[in-house]
């Protein structure tokens, strides 16, 4: 095999030339002698470092001064646990939209801490299809102090595109999976978070952007590694953060940047997932059973016909430098992970075997 192509849902791929930059500072950073590692999160160059990838991530997600970023510690389910902990103020209830494994999470999580309102948001289209009922027909509790979706669920491929209309209420949005693979309207949120480890970088990182208005309404029993006014009051260091995490997602953003931003992203996973939904569609030897309109353009999931050979795929594919395409074991079956680090040749690749595959085992 001359390539590997990475279609880890996470821990996924980064960009090649971020690791090579990564690999030739490793022992040599900012020519200090010693890795970022190695250096105090407190010192000059690293506080440098750490407020220039903020404003980078500002800057490509437009955000507005309004909003606080945060850099956090324990990924994306520790936020299942810091929203409510900072969000509810003198609420008793949270309005959860559930489309998958992932939002289902948040409102375990959430549950601990107050009333869980639910509305399952999951329909299905005249060809058996899953689809996603659009947010004007979701039943929501207008007391509660916020309502919670995820607008990408890895583990399903199910997509909302649309950002909802919740109308006064405050919008959580756990955009672990699809962050900075498109624009995003920033102010339509109280609070975006996004564990690292798909589009922002390694894991050990999440991202919190919080709106300054909801601030200071932590309860009183928030652990102070949680709490949203803390962290933005010590610049996301309170204590001592994933500082190489912290450096990746840096060049990452430095990297988007140079790609020509989110809508120039936005237009190249548009391709890539289209290229790659349309060869399943028109195979009768795969399937995707996601509608249409609500397939994630991130994580791409698909069944053989005849699932005798999903051993024999998984084996064959590997060995032609396409790994880890595994589907998850709720759901089965394949899944290709194509997030914003995945070239489209690697995807063309991807099809090309599926072709092949089909071919030879009809």
């Amino acid at each position: 095999m001359d390539k590997i192509y990475n279609f880890c849902a996470g821990p996924a791929m980064l960009p090649e030339a971020v690791m090579k930059q990564a690999q030739a500072e490793f022992c040599n950073w900012q020519g200090l002698g010693v890795s970022v590692m190695e250096v105090s999160h407190r010192g000059k160059e690293y506080i440098a470092m750490a407020a220039e990838a903020e404003q980078d991530l500002r800057d490509l997600l437009n955000i507005p001064d309004n909003y606080k970023v945060l850099f956090c510690q324990g990924g994306g389910r520790g936020q299942f646990a810091a929203a409510p902990l900072n969000l509810l103020g003198d609420k008793k209830s949270i309005s959860f939209i559930t489309t998958g494994q992932w939002s289902k999470g948040a409102v375990a999580e959430g549950e601990k801490h107050a009333q869980a309102s639910v509305f399952d948001a999951l329909s299905g289209n005249e060809q058996g299809q899953i689809s996603v009922k659009p947010s004007a027909e979701w039943q929501l509790d207008k007391d509660a102090a916020y309502v919670h979706y995820c607008p990408n669920e890895t583990i399903e491929g199910i997509a909302i595109d649309e950002i909802p209309d919740v109308g006064d209420m405050v919008l959580v949005g756990d955009f672990s999976s699809t962050i900075l693979s498109q624009p995003i309207d920033v102010s339509k949120f109280g609070l975006i978070y996004a564990g690292a480890q798909k589009n922002i970088g390694p894991s050990g990182l999440a991202i919190a952007i919080v709106r300054d208005d909801l601030l200071d309404n932590a309860h009183p029993l928030t652990p102070n590694i949680f709490n949203y006014s803390l962290l933005a009051g010590s610049d996301s260091m309170f204590n001592t953060p994933p500082t190489y995490s912290w450096y990746l997602a840096g060049l990452v953003f430095k990297w988007l940047k140079q790609q020509g931003g989110l809508t120039a992203m936005a237009e190249k996973n548009a391709a890539k997932a289209e290229l790659l939904y349309s060869y399943i569609d028109s195979s009768d030897f795969y399937q995707n059973n996601v509608a249409p309109e609500n397939r994630s353009k991130m994580n791409v999931p698909f069944q053989l016909a005849n699932s005798e050979l999903d051993a024999a795929f998984l084996a064959e594919s590997a060995a032609a430098g396409l790994v880890t395409l595994k589907g998850h074991r709720i759901v089965g079956g394949m899944r290709a992970s194509i997030y914003n680090a995945m070239p489209i040749e690697g995807v063309q690749a991807l099809v090309d075997f599926m072709a092949d595959f089909a071919q030879r085992n009809r």
